[in-house]
């Protein structure tokens, strides 16, 4: 997918103010970068997971969406490098689409998002390094409605230009089917009192927990944030979804919701792409135990991922995570593949493939201080 070309950019369309008077162009629009627009509007319950704070229109299918990401995050917190967690960039892209159909579409407040196929790469990390204040970033967005809209359903989708100070850093995509909640029960097939009740509901006993990954071995900083556990064959994982959590369940679902499914692919590529490197889990937990900082080496970095999502998850039984591809990039030294699919029963709820730059071998001085230590050296449907 290409980038977006330069945009000639007439007086923005703001909603704010529906009644004000045309004013003379300008050349660029101004977007504001003060504070949070409602929380409702992208389907956040919590103020500090709105990232969004402004959005003008430029062209009859073109805007501009202002956010900022936090320097730091309880869940996507920047790497050991400093920069900042591609995962910021998946859920703007959400938000924005979320955004821009109730604001500029007329999508009412009360229809479902189902989300399709989405994707993002990120072109130039660096440009996402933290420093001594957030993260002002602008989407430079392309939006397209899909299919035959009725009042009941809405097929839209957009394309992005991830931009920090007017410098490209990344490209991503998304596609949605809103609809009403009579179309979505029917969907769903199940009544709004079973949907609650399931909202609530635990995993059965046959779940992961026991096996649940540390947070060092899949990228995460709390034990709590780890969504990875072995599952029962080589190759297989589970997804292991805690409802209580605050950010990947912000507010109540009927289902695994999107975002919780792309951090399970995040993490098990995070794992994966420490065992290719030669850090295994082992070494990667020690190093961590051992004292913050005590591994200078750059840590793996989730440059893309693809996903498509094919079915519902639901939270009343266990999802599996299974790599079907772990190769090298043949077209780029130092970068793996891996591809991994998210499945329930017999039933593959969606698809994925990332793409990871591998860190640099452990340092040989680390493994000996660690023998000497305690541990041992070796298409569519989700919503948004």
């Amino acid at each position: 997918m290409h980038q977006s070309a330069a945009l000639t950019i007439p007086e923005p369309h703001r909603t704010a103010d529906r009644t004000a008077l045309p004013r003379p162009a300008a050349p660029a629009p101004s977007l504001s970068f003060r504070q949070p627009i409602p929380r409702e509007m992208v389907h956040r319950a919590a103020v500090a997971e709105v990232f969004l704070t402004d959005a003008v229109q430029v062209g009859e299918d073109r805007f501009l969406v202002a956010a900022q990401w936090p320097r730091d995050h309880a869940l996507y917190h920047p790497d050991r490098s400093g920069v900042s967690d591609p995962m910021l960039f998946a859920e703007t892209i959400r938000q924005t689409l979320v955004y821009l159909a109730h604001e500029f579409h007329g999508v009412p407040l009360s229809h479902r998002f189902i989300g399709g196929d989405m994707d993002f790469e990120i072109t130039d990390p660096e440009a996402l390094r933290v420093g001594a204040a957030p993260v002002p970033v602008v989407l430079e967005t392309r939006w397209a409605s899909e299919g035959t809209r009725t009042p009941k359903r809405y097929g839209m989708r957009i394309e992005a230009v991830l931009t920090v100070d007017g410098r490209p850093c990344g490209r991503g995509s998304l596609r949605v089917v809103a609809v009403d909640e009579r179309r979505y029960g029917l969907l769903r097939g199940r009544s709004d009192a079973m949907g609650a009740a399931l909202s609530r509901a635990l995993l059965p006993p046959d779940g992961y927990g026991a096996h649940r990954m540390p947070p060092a071995a899949v990228g995460r900083l709390r034990a709590k944030d780890s969504v990875l556990a072995r599952g029962a064959g080589a190759g297989e994982w589970g997804l292991e979804l805690d409802l209580d959590h605050a950010i990947l369940f912000d507010h109540p679902s009927d289902h695994a919701p999107l975002m919780a499914l792309l951090e399970g692919f995040r993490q098990l590529g995070h794992h994966l792409a420490l065992d290719a490197s030669g850090r295994g889990r082992a070494a990667w937990e020690a190093v961590a135990d051992l004292a913050a900082g005590a591994d200078a080496a750059a840590p793996p970095r989730l440059l893309s991922l693809t996903t498509a999502c094919l079915a519902f998850g639901e939270l009343d039984r266990p999802i599996r995570l299974v790599v079907r591809e772990d190769r090298p990039d043949p077209a780029r030294s130092g970068v793996r593949r891996f591809g991994i699919d998210a499945v329930q029963g017999d039933c593959t709820l969606a698809t994925s493939t990332t793409h990871w730059s591998l860190p640099a071998a452990p340092v040989l001085s680390v493994h000996r201080e660690l023998r000497g230590g305690r541990q041992q050296v070796p298409h569519v449907l989700n919503a948004c």
